[in-house]
C-alpha cells in the first residue's frame, strides 16, 4: 500500500479549517463586505483590544527621575512665616525657625540644580527652610572669614540622611544673598561614570580631558544664576583665543555667553575662572555634591585605552586644586565639598585622608597610614590636604517640633503635634536623623 493511502493518513483529521455556510464570505457584492457600523458591540470589541505599550523616548526616564517639583497647589498655605534673610542664617537666636525662600532665590537655586529629587519639596505649597544650629555654626564662621578675604576649604560629612545636601543648599543660598559668584556641580557622579561625552584637551602635559556638553550646560547655568553680579564686572584680561569679538568694556556675563558650541566650552569657562581670580572681584563659592565619587579612577578611557583618573579631567582638577589649597583666591572664597553616603563604595584613601584632616583640625596627633595596605591614592591625600571637616549632626527636639508644626500647618501631617508626639517621632528617627524623621512622618503622604 502506498504511504499516502495508509490507514494512519486516512484517519488523520483534515488540516483545512471547515467554515460554516454562513461564515463563508461572498464576493458578489464587494461594497457590502466592509460596511460601516456604529453598534455598541463593535465599539466594545475595539476597546478591549490590547494595545502595545510605547517605550519611553530618549532621556524620558532620566528626566522623570531628576524631576524637581517645588510647589503643590493642594497643600495649605502657611501664613505668618517671614522670608529668609542673609542675617537669619548666621543668627543664633534664629535656630529652630522656619523661613520661606524668596522667589528670586528659588529661581537661582533651581538654575544651578541645588534642589534634589529625593527632598520632599513637592509636598508643600512653596519652598521653606529650617534654620538649624549646624546652619548657624557653619555659615556664621564662613561668612566672617570670607569677609576678611580668607579661603574656606571645607568638607561636609555626616551619616546618611542627616541633612548634608540641605546644608549645602543653605550654603549656596547664603552665597547668593551675599552677592558671591556661586558655581555648583550638583552630581559629581555624572563626571566619572561615563554618562557624558568627553574629549582630549590639546597641548596639555600631563594630558587632560574635558566634558564639553556638561561644561557648556554648567557655564550657561552659572551665567543665568549670577547675571546680576557678573554684569557689573568688566573684563580685564586679553582673550584673543576665544570665539567671537569681545570688547575690552564687555562684562563677565557677556564672556560667559560668548559661545554656544560645546567644543569652546572649556576655554570660555577657564577664561571666566581666570577673570574671577583677579583682585577686586566678588568672592567665589564653588560647591560640589558627591565628593567621594571624584576621588577615584573614572570609567572613561584614554586613546591608549587606559582608565583615566578623575583628577585628569579639567573641571574636577579645577575643583580639587581649589579644595587642596593650590589655587590662590585674593578676594576670598568658599570651596565646599559634600560627601555622599547613599551611593558610593568605601575608599580607604578617602577615609584615611578625612581622618587625618579631623586630627589636624582638632590639633591631635596625625594617625599613620596602614603599613599593610599598598593601594593608597596619593592624589586623594593631596586634594584633601589641610581641609576642614564639618560633621552634620542630628536635629534637636526643638528643631524637630518646628518642622512637624510646619508639616501640620501645610496639611501634610495629620496628627496633633505635642511633646509626646514629637518625642516619639524623634526617637523613631534615630534621635533626630532628618531623613528618618521625614520617613516616619511623611511616608504616607508620598505614596
Amino acid at each position: 500500500m502506498a504511504a499516502a493511502n495508509c490507514w494512519r493518513c486516512l484517519g488523520r483529521p483534515s488540516t483545512q479549517r471547515l467554515l460554516a455556510p454562513s461564515s463563508i464570505p461572498s464576493f458578489k457584492n464587494p461594497t457590502s463586505v466592509a460596511a460601516f457600523t456604529t453598534s455598541a458591540t463593535f465599539l466594545a470589541k475595539d476597546d478591549n483590544q490590547e494595545r502595545p505599550i510605547e517605550a519611553p523616548g530618549p532621556g524620558e526616564r532620566k528626566a522623570f527621575r531628576k524631576r524637581i517639583q517645588l510647589s503643590n497647589d493642594n497643600a495649605l498655605k502657611v501664613s505668618g512665616l517671614s522670608e529668609l534673610e542673609a542675617q537669619q542664617l548666621v543668627d543664633p537666636t534664629a535656630v529652630g525657625q522656619m523661613a520661606s525662600l524668596p522667589t528670586g532665590l528659588v529661581d537661582q537655586l533651581r538654575t544651578i540644580e541645588a534642589f534634589k529629587p529625593t527632598q520632599n519639596w513637592g509636598l508643600f505649597r512653596s519652598p521653606h527652610m529650617l534654620v538649624r544650629k549646624d546652619t548657624v555654626d557653619f555659615l556664621g564662621d564662613m561668612t566672617k572669614r570670607i569677609a576678611n578675604k580668607e579661603t574656606v576649604r571645607t568638607v561636609i560629612e555626616g551619616e546618611r540622611g542627616v541633612g548634608k545636601s540641605m546644608l549645602g543648599l543653605q550654603t549656596m543660598a547664603a552665597g547668593f544673598m551675599n552677592k558671591m559668584v556661586v558655581i555648583n556641580i550638583p552630581e559629581a557622579q555624572d563626571l566619572v561614570e561615563a554618562r557624558t561625552d568627553y574629549s582630549y584637551i590639546p597641548r596639555t602635559t600631563p594630558e587632560q580631558f574635558s566634558h564639553p556638553s556638561y561644561i557648556l550646560k554648567l557655564l550657561q547655568a552659572l551665567r543665568s544664576a549670577n547675571e546680576e553680579v557678573l554684569s557689573k564686572e568688566i573684563i580685564k584680561l586679553e582673550h584673543i583665543h576665544l570665539p567671537g569679538n569681545l570688547s575690552r568694556n564687555a562684562s563677565l556675563a557677556t564672556l560667559a555667553n560668548v559661545t554656544k558650541e560645546p567644543e569652546f566650552a572649556w576655554p570660555v569657562f577657564n577664561a571666566l575662572w581666570q577673570e574671577l581670580l583677579q583682585p577686586g572681584r566678588p568672592p567665589i563659592m564653588f560647591t560640589l555634591d558627591g565628593l567621594s565619587h571624584i576621588m577615584r579612577i573614572s570609567d572613561y578611557r584614554s586613546p591608549s585605552f587606559n582608565l583615566i583618573h578623575a583628577h585628569d579631567f579639567a573641571l574636577t582638577r579645577l575643583f580639587v586644586e581649589a579644595l587642596g589649597g593650590k589655587t590662590h583666591f585674593p578676594n576670598g572664597a568658599a570651596i565646599v565639598g559634600v560627601m555622599t553616603k547613599g551611593n558610593w563604595l568605601k575608599d580607604k584613601s578617602v577615609e584615611k585622608a578625612l581622618e587625618q584632616a579631623r586630627a589636624a583640625q582638632a590639633e591631635l596627633p596625625i594617625p599613620e597610614r596602614d603599613a599593610y595596605y599598598s593601594k593608597y591614592d596619593e592624589r586623594v591625600f593631596e586634594a584633601l590636604k589641610g581641609v576642614e571637616v564639618f560633621d552634620v549632626k542630628s536635629i534637636s527636639k526643638l528643631e524637630a517640633r518646628s518642622l512637624m508644626e510646619y508639616w501640620a500647618a501645610s496639611g501634610v501631617l495629620r496628627m496633633r503635634v505635642d511633646e509626646k508626639t514629637v518625642s516619639e517621632r524623634w526617637t523613631l528617627a534615630g534621635n533626630g536623623v532628618l531623613g528618618e524623621l521625614e520617613r516616619v512622618s511623611l511616608y504616607v503622604s508620598r505614596l
